[in-house]
């Protein structure tokens, strides 16, 4: 049988992967000109390591990407370090990774509250009952059970920063598989994801599935003789083809999806992404402190500061000091439309409150990264708006991030997904 697939991030080469095993003659098509999709990465001359777009890491509970890392026999090539992540309250840092540090968290107060944060965080933690979850908002189950200080403290300005105007109608069942899935160590690739993501690609070469890169796909439409066809420099037949694009590039590409599924499609609500990387000449964070939670509210322009090298040692970047600064977005936001200069004037205020020593040049260079695409954002009772794999059209399939509810969109379940749409396609 052969197959198309339309992208090379991880869920289209997993499905490759297995598609491949099962004896089907594979091509993939990929708009960029390299692999990865949104993990992908960039190196600069002098850095051993990738730094990643998007920024992206593992979880220890990543147990579809770690397998499938263990399939490609890599896995001496992952690494687990232990950073620390901070929360800001009366203006000073508090570690706040684990349940016993979210205890000593003095935002919490003190008895009641921190009783009800640690049975909640339990209660999450041991239920794997999520439907029951999708029926209700995180605003009215958190705000409930564990109540308005917590809530406001901890989960509300979670909320917000990933949400923007839609944080009141985020489903529980979200927060739920956040809490689920999360632990104190993180992981990376030796050498950055591209890095997995090139060698990935370079074993499904050798194994005989063909990837073009920078081609972009124009159509993909059913002739009565041709079968399913993709229109790219050319048109070619294909006897299934599986897009791994998002929702409404989907649409575009498949007009004559029925009315009924491409209406699911363009209904699925999602928030793009802004995010400034800089190398810099001096430490940001003195005390070593990796992954900054931001409250909007204290007038930090950004959701996220993310200090890589306190993650991954500098001398994997020539020496370089890696400091991401990212947000979700809703599409039209300034952001999208301001220069890498216009963003680094906004964002250099907020510098100096990590590091009051912080000067403009500090910062060897800049690197402005933006997607329309990067969080769905799940409404209540969200499985009943998630569109199926296998379209209405026979033959083709569609698998994007939109699908992985109810878990939070990542490698690990992007490489599920494009496993369970190869299952469906052999």
């Amino acid at each position: 049988m052969r197959i198309a697939i339309i992208g090379a991030g991880y869920s289209g080469m997993s499905a490759a992967y297995d598609l491949k095993k099962a004896g089907h003659e594979v091509t993939i098509f990929e708009s960029a000109n390299f692999v990865g999709g949104l993990a992908s990465g960039f190196k600069e001359p002098h850095w051993d390591w990738s730094v990643e777009k998007f920024y992206h890491h593992w979880f220890q509970t990543d147990s579809e990407m770690l397998g499938l890392i263990r399939e490609l026999g890599l896995e001496d090539k992952v690494r687990f370090p232990r950073p620390y992540t901070v929360m800001l309250y009366k203006n000073k840092w508090y570690p706040f990774d684990s349940i016993l540090y979210a205890l000593r968290f003095p935002g919490l107060g003190f008895g009641l509250n921190k009783i009800r944060f640690g049975f909640v965080g339990l209660f999450l933690r041991i239920t794997n009952n999520w439907r029951a979850l999708e029926k209700v908002t995180a605003d009215e189950w958190m705000l409930k059970y564990a109540g308005k200080q917590v809530y406001e403290q901890m989960w509300k300005p979670l909320l917000i920063g990933k949400f923007g105007p839609y944080y009141k109608d985020v489903n529980m069942a979200w927060m739920w598989a956040r809490i689920k899935a999360r632990t104190t160590r993180l992981g990376t690739f030796e050498g950055g994801f591209q890095k997995f993501a090139d060698m990935f690609a370079e074993k499904l070469r050798e194994s005989g599935v063909e990837i073009r890169l920078g081609t972009n796909i124009k159509s993909i439409k059913r002739e009565q003789d041709k079968g399913l066809v993709v229109e790219a420099k050319e048109k070619e037949s294909f006897d299934k083809i599986l897009v791994t694009a998002s929702p409404h590039l989907m649409a575009k590409l498949c007009p004559e999806l029925p009315e009924n599924y491409l209406k699911g499609l363009l209904e699925l609500k999602s928030m793009g992404a802004v995010v400034m990387i800089m190398s810099l000449k001096r430490q940001l964070s003195e005390q070593g402190y990796y992954w900054f939670n931001l409250p909007k509210d204290e007038g930090y322009p950004m959701l996220a500061l993310v200090e890589h090298t306190n993650f991954v040692p500098r001398e994997n970047f020539g020496g370089d000091y890696i400091v991401y600064a990212g947000d979700y977005l809703e599409l039209g936001h300034e952001y999208f439309s301001m220069s890498d200069e216009q963003l680094l004037e906004r964002f250099i205020p907020a510098f100096k409150k990590f590091n009051p020593a912080f000067e403009k040049d500090w910062v060897k260079k800049v690197w402005v990264f933006k997607t329309d695409y990067a969080q769905p954002v799940p409404l209540v009772n969200h499985s009943k708006n998630i569109p199926a794999i296998e379209t209405p059209i026979e033959g083709l399939y569609f698998a994007s991030m939109s699908q992985v509810y109810p878990w939070d969109r990542g490698t690990n379940f992007a490489v599920e997904i494009g496993r369970r749409a190869a299952r469906l396609m052999k």
